[in-house]
């Protein structure tokens, strides 16, 4: 079997250990002679342990009044806006990553890759923002105190140059970062505080399908308000509950910084 015979879809399966037969053997003497098909397949385990590493944690919560309510029929009361988006944004991810990142790698015949990256990017940031935002505990993986750690770690990982900008002149201060899941494999989380405790985050991945750089796009999901970018290959998305021009003014530092 040629390395091409070898979709992302039978990689997936093979790192999820739902292959059997004929093609886990084929998949396997594949991987034995092909570096760049194990480089692949190891992309794939990153994703699941990741997609663990975030998740695993938030499913052990217990389940919001609101919706077990309306699980059984019954009337339920206001629920906080800040709880409920954030139990839907770990479906949507679940979605966006099992979903729309398998069909990304495994249907480019389909679609422009590209396209799919660019469209996708301002929702995965979302997401990330909506869930980690509240946490009082544990908001970063990585604190700001180790940032030459951080962004050494991450920049490894995406296999890119990674670099936390100073926003201290807009009013905000780093707190630190996280590893992340993203349709172009690994990504990376950037949070920052105000001294009114109001955060925002920057969120970045890299990939070869970003062929080209882009210009400032604005989106809003859940409320929450992205402004993103593309830059030599790698994703940018700013992400905060702030009015549009406020954001704006934040995304046009973060890019000077990035492009000095």
């Amino acid at each position: 079997m040629s390395e091409q015979a070898i979709s992302e879809s039978d990689l997936c399966a093979y790192v999820d250990g739902h292959l059997d037969g004929e093609r886990l053997a084929a998949v396997e003497a594949g991987l034995r002679t092909d570096e760049a098909l194990r480089a692949r397949a190891a992309d794939w385990r990153d994703q699941r342990r990741a997609l663990r590493v975030l998740f695993d944690p938030v499913l052990d919560e217990p389940v919001p009044e609101r919706l077990r309510l309306a699980a059984d029929g019954s009337a339920a009361p206001r629920a906080r806006p800040a709880a409920s988006w954030r139990w839907a944004a770990v479906v949507a991810w679940l979605a966006l990553g099992g979903v729309v990142g398998y069909g990304l790698r495994a249907y480019q015949g389909a679609a422009d890759p590209a396209a799919m990256l660019h469209a996708s990017l301002p929702r995965q940031a979302a997401i990330a923002h909506a869930v980690y935002v509240p946490e009082v505990r544990h908001p970063v993986e990585v604190g700001a105190e180790q940032q030459a750690h951080l962004t050494g770690w991450l920049s490894k990982r995406l296999g890119t140059a990674v670099t936390a900008p100073r926003l201290d002149a807009e009013g905000y201060q780093l707190m630190g970062g996280r590893l992340l899941p993203s349709n172009a494999g690994p990504g990376a989380q950037f949070m920052y505080q105000d001294d009114g405790g109001h955060r925002l985050t920057l969120y970045l991945n890299h990939d070869r399908e970003y062929a080209t750089d882009t210009a400032f796009r604005f989106a809003e999901e859940g409320g929450v308000g992205v402004f993103y970018w593309v830059d030599g290959g790698t994703g940018y998305a700013l992400s905060a509950e702030l009015p549009r021009e406020r954001l704006l003014a934040i995304a046009n530092r973060v890019y000077r910084q990035l492009n000095p």
